[in-house]
């Protein structure tokens, strides 16, 4: 049977529920649990919580080492296409931005795979622009057919489809989906999105249960931090975790933490998300759900990522470039954003093993993340 589609409360509705939550006691109950629920969650997100950092970060830490051991994944995002039809306030592909448009060939997507494959990764998410006219299923069920031999896994972050056609994605060798609602707040929602299909907001609410539904091994959430009160859009996100992991169970889940940064157009955040706020999210949400993938890219400085290693971040992206086609001509320009890591993997991987982790450059094995899902994968309560 077909579960009921994922709701979120009214923001209003999370505001007063944290703030039956926000005391100290309620922070120190939270740490002290094997488990905790959404209010626990909310008690970790609050105001009230930001004195007790080092213990979030110190449970944090154990949950992180018990769950994944010393190791951070590795993965590259490969940019296939910046045409969209959406008009987003704050991202640099926005229809009205005045950018030089393309669209990579399948054979010039191919080779853009082969450098990152030359550079050691098997581990690669394919990124597109939602112009589905100009980058639809069939060029990416093609794709993943030339690639799927070659990379441990083949993850994608495109527009929103439906479930057959993640179905038919999944067959084609793509493994993980990654749909990010940028904020949970539908006021903000509404404000941000001027134009095109991702004004739905309940349609793209509903995409990653769509993709779970069709077969995916694993499925992304996150929100876009400088949008939207960042507690409630945390408390909006682990109740979005809880629903999927409990309609979803055999499906693995991860989590992105996405800071603006500067892209065409010159949007400037709407609220301040400093690194601190962003490092409590983090540790908020690995208490909350222990078996979480949490990942943390490019977008961020290297002093920051190399401090949060092995603090709770399960995957980091390395090498990046945004603009399609980069990767074979680093001149191009139409980026989505500025990155703020700009190291190569090899050096991102040293760093890494200074701190005294593995960063592994291929995926988990499917037929454990599958087996274990039953036992370990268990959802949190609500």
């Amino acid at each position: 049977m077909t579960p009921e589609e994922f709701t979120i409360p009214d923001f209003a509705e999370l505001q007063r529920l944290m703030q039956r939550h926000c005391h100290t006691a309620d922070v120190q109950h939270a740490l002290k649990g094997d488990r905790i629920d959404i209010s626990g969650l909310a008690a970790l997100l609050s105001p009230a919580a930001e004195n007790l950092l080092p213990q979030l970060a110190a449970r944090s830490a154990r949950i992180t080492a018990r769950r994944f051991g010393r190791t951070i994944q590795i993965y590259a995002p490969l940019y296939l296409s910046n045409f969209c039809i959406n008009r987003c306030a704050y991202c640099g592909f926005s229809a009205g931005n005045k950018i030089d448009r393309r669209v990579l060939t399948l054979e010039e997507a191919e080779q853009e795979a082969m450098i990152l494959l030359g550079r050691g990764f098997k581990h690669i998410l394919l990124v597109a622009g939602e112009a589905p006219a100009r980058l639809g299923v069939d060029y990416l069920a093609e794709l993943a057919t030339r690639l799927c031999n070659r990379f441990a896994a083949i993850s994608i972050e495109v527009q929103p489809l439906e479930e057959d056609e993640y179905a038919r994605l999944f067959a084609a060798g793509i493994t993980s989906v990654a749909v990010y609602q940028e904020t949970y707040d539908r006021g903000i929602y509404a404000q941000v999105h001027h134009a095109g299909k991702k004004c739905d907001f309940d349609y793209r609410l509903a995409t990653p249960a769509r993709a779970a539904a069709a077969g995916m091994r694993e499925v992304g959430i996150g929100a876009l931090l400088g949008l939207a009160d960042w507690r409630l859009d945390g408390l909006a996100m682990g109740m979005h975790i809880a629903w999927l992991r409990k309609h979803y169970w055999r499906t693995a889940l991860t989590v992105s933490f996405p800071r603006l940064r500067p892209a065409e157009g010159g949007f400037q955040p709407l609220v301040k998300v400093n690194e601190r706020m962003l490092t409590q999210m983090i540790f908020a949400l690995r208490i909350f759900d222990p078996d979480v993938g949490l990942l943390l890219s490019t977008r961020e400085e290297a002093r920051f990522r190399d401090g949060m290693v092995g603090l709770g971040p399960t995957r980091y992206s390395a090498g990046s470039c945004t603009a399609p086609g980069g990767y074979a001509h680093p001149e191009l320009t139409g980026e989505q954003f500025s990155v703020g890591d700009h190291r190569s993997m090899q050096e991102v991987c040293a760093d890494i093993c200074q701190k005294g982790y593995d960063p592994v450059r291929k995926d988990w094995d499917a037929t454990f993340q599958i087996k274990d899902s039953g036992a370990a994968m268990s959802a949190p309560a609500l």
